[in-house]
C-alpha cells in the first residue's frame, strides 16, 4: 500500500471561506547547504514514518521513501508504466501461475554478504505469517499456501512457510500462485517484496528492533546510524560503494529530515536549508513557480484523495444514501480550482486517469448537487454532527476545512475538523478502531494496475492486515477482483476490475474527492530532481548544482 500523507494545496478559497495557517513546527532550518563537497548531504523532507523501518511492515509513503533508498526492488517501471527488471535478471512464466525469478549477480547486503534467493523467500514468508502481524501480509495472498500461514482472525496457522515459494539455487526461486495472475510481475516493485537478511531475525524468530532501526539493505544507500523513532529528526545515509547499479555523480551523503509542518519545510527550502520538498504546502503553490522557476515541478500523478468512511465501526454511515449525500455536497470543482490553484482535478472514479481502467464521469455521486444532497441526507436520517479527521503534518487543513464548510452549508449539519499532529497518529487510531469519524485518506499506487486501487483498500482480505481502514467488505466485489486477477488476457481482466469499481461507485465505501498532481521543488543547491512512478526520488539522477 501507498497511503499518502501530503496534499498539494493553495489558500484563498473565497467561496469556501478557507483560512490558511502559514506557521508550524517541525525540523528547523540552519545547517550546511547541499552544495560543497561530496560529503555534504543532500537533504529531503519527510514526515515521521508510522513504524520502524521494516519493509514488510511499511505500508505508507514516509517509511517507503527511506526504504526505497536503502533497498533495490526486483522491478522498476518504464515510461509506459511497464515493469522492467531491476534487481531481478529475469522474471518468467508460461501460465501466469508458476513464476521463475532469477536474481542479478553482484548484489550484496550492506554488511558485505551476498544476497540470495533465500533472502527473498525469508522476507515473503515472514510477511505472510499471521503470527508476525505484518501490515503488508495481504500482498502475498495470491501465493499458494498463504491460507496455511494466514488462515484469518481467530484461527491458528498450520504452517510457517508458504508451499508456493521454492528456492531453486542461490540466484533463483520459484513462486507458484494459487491461481493465474498476469500482473504478478507488476507487483514486484513494491516495498513488501524487498528481501530480508538472515541477521534481521532474532533468537525468538521475530525481526529485531535493531533491524527496524537500522535495516541492512542491498540498495544504493546504507544507514549511518540507527533511527530512533520519536526522537531523531534526521536519518543520515551514505552511498554503498559496492552497489552494482548507477550511483550519484558528485555526492555521497543523503539526509532525510523529519518535519511536522510542511510550511516550515517550505521556508527551509527557500532558504536553501532543505534541498527537496516533495509535497508543497498551501502557502507555497500560488507563488512557488514564480519564486523558483525551473526548480518548481508540476507533473501528473496517479494518487487519489478520499474522505474515508468507518463503515465497520460507526453505524451512522450504514445507509448508502448518507454517503451519497455527503459526496454530492462536496464542490470538487471549486476546491480543485480555487483551494488547490488547479494543481489537482475533481475525482470522478476510484481509478486515477493515469492508469488504464479510468472512466471519465463514472462516479455520478461525485457531481456537485447540493439541493439533491440535502434532500437525500434528510430522508436517510444522516447524523446531525460529523467529525472529520486529518493529519496536520501534510498540509491538509485548507481542503478539509473547505469540505467541512460544504457539508455545513449544504447539509445543514455541524462538522468538526479534527487535526492529528502526525500521519501515524490517524493511522494508528484507525488501526485500533478508536476513531469513528470521517477521515482524510489518500492512495498512491504500489504498482501501475487498476487492481491496486481496489484490493488493498477495499478487499475483505485487507482488513486488519492491509489498508482497508474503513472495514468495507463485499463478497461480489472480492469475487470480481479475483476474476480479474485470474484472467490471462489483460483486457479481459480490466473488464472485471471495472465491474468491481462499479460496486465501489454504487456503495461509496470511501468518497473520492480529487486526483493529485505531483507538485514538488528543489533548492538551488541540487538539480535533475525527478520523481518516479511510485513518487520516490530517482537518487542516481540527482546532482549538486
Amino acid at each position: 500500500m501507498r497511503v499518502t500523507k501530503g496534499a498539494r494545496i493553495v489558500a484563498g478559497a473565497a467561496l469556501l471561506a478557507v483560512a490558511v495557517a502559514a506557521c508550524g513546527s517541525g525540523a528547523s532550518g540552519g545547517g550546511d547547504s547541499a552544495g560543497g563537497s561530496a560529503d555534504t548531504p543532500v537533504r529531503m523532507r519527510i514526515g515521521e514514518p508510522q513504524e520502524l523501518l521494516n519493509p514488510q511492515n511499511t505500508t505508507e509513503t514516509e517509511g517507503a521513501e527511506v526504504l526505497g533508498a536503502i533497498f533495490d526492488p526486483l522491478v522498476s517501471y518504464d515510461e509506459n508504466k511497464q515493469p522492467v527488471e531491476e534487481a531481478a535478471e529475469s522474471i518468467t512464466t508460461e501460465d501466469s501461475k508458476v513464476w521463475t525469478i532469477k536474481l542479478k549477480s553482484g548484489y550484496t547486503w550492506h554488511d558485505g554478504t551476498p544476497v540470495t534467493a533465500a533472502d527473498y523467500a525469508r522476507a515473503w514468508n515472514y510477511a505472510a505469517l499471521q503470527d508476525n502481524a505484518m501490515s503488508s501480509s495481504y500482498f502475498f495472498g495470491r501465493i499458494d499456501g498463504y491460507e496455511d500461514v494466514h488462515p484469518g482472525e481467530g484461527k491458528t496457522p498450520t504452517a510457517k512457510e508458504m508451499k508456493g515459494i521454492k528456492v531453486v539455487d542461490d540466484q533463483t526461486f520459484e513462486v507458484t500462485l494459487s491461481a493465474p495472475f498476469s500482473q504478478f510481475k507488476t507487483m514486484l516493485g513494491y516495498t513488501a517484496f524487498y528481501p530480508m537478511p538472515e541477521s534481521a531475525i532474532g533468537p525468538d524468530g521475530k525481526v529485531t528492533q535493531a533491524y527496524g532501526e537500522k535495516p541492512i539493505g542491498q540498495g544504493l544507500f546504507k544507514l549511518d546510524k540507527p533511527y530512533k523513532k520519536g526522537t531523531d529528526t534526521t536519518l543520515d545515509l551514505t552511498v554503498y560503494d559496492k552497489f552494482p547499479g548507477e550511483k550519484p555523480k558528485n555526492w555521497t551523503k543523503l539526509q532525510f529530515k523529519v518535519y511536522t509542518s510542511s510550511e516550515t519545510a517550505w521556508n527551509d527550502l527557500q532558504a536553501d536549508n532543505l534541498d527537496i520538498h516533495d509535497q508543497l504546502p498551501a502557502t507555497a503553490i500560488s507563488t512557488a513557480k514564480a519564486t523558483l522557476g525551473d526548480r518548481y515541478h508540476d507533473e501528473p500523478d496517479a494518487a487519489v484523495a478520499y474522505i474515508g468512511v468507518p463503515l465497520a465501526y460507526n453505524k451512522e454511515f450504514d445507509n448508502v444514501d448518507v454517503r451519497k449525500a455527503i459526496s454530492m455536497a462536496i464542490d470538487r470543482k471549486t476546491i480543485t480550482e480555487t483551494v488547490f490553484s488547479g494543481t489537482t482535478s475533481p475525482a470522478d472514479d476510484f481509478i486515477n486517469p493515469a492508469i488504464p481502467g479510468y472512466r471519465q464521469g463514472a462516479c455520478t455521486a461525485c457531481a456537485y448537487n447540493p439541493a439533491e444532497a440535502k434532500k437525500l441526507y434528510e430522508a436517510a436520517g444522516g447524523p446531525k454532527s460529523i467529525e472529520l479527521g486529518y493529519n496536520a503534518d501534510g498540509g491538509h487543513k485548507e481542503w478539509i476545512e473547505a469540505v467541512a464548510n460544504n457539508l455545513r452549508a449544504n447539509l445543514g449539519i455541524e462538522v468538526s475538523p479534527t487535526p492529528f499532529e502526525k500521519f501515524q497518529g490517524i493511522l494508528d487510531a484507525l488501526d485500533a478502531k478508536e476513531y469513528k469519524g470521517l477521515f482524510r485518506m489518500g492512495w498512491s499506487i504500489d504498482y501501475p494496475s487498476a487492481e491496486n486501487y481496489l484490493t488493498p483498500i477495499f478487499g475483505t482480505g485487507s482488513i486488519g492486515t492491509g489498508s482497508n481502514y474503513g472495514g468495507y467488505s463485499n463478497k461480489e466485489f472480492d469475487e470480481l477482483v479475483a476474476k480479474g486477477d485470474q484472467a490471462l488476457d489483460a483486457a479481459e481482466g480490466l473488464k472485471y476490475y471495472q465491474q468491481a469499481d462499479d460496486i465501489l461507485l454504487k456503495e461509496l465505501p470511501y468518497i473520492p474527492v480529487y486526483f493529485y498532481r505531483a507538485v514538488y521543488a528543489n533548492s538551488s543547491k541540487v538539480k535533475n530532481v525527478k520523481l518516479n512512478l511510485l513518487k520516490q526520488i530517482e537518487w542516481a539522477d540527482v546532482e549538486k548544482a
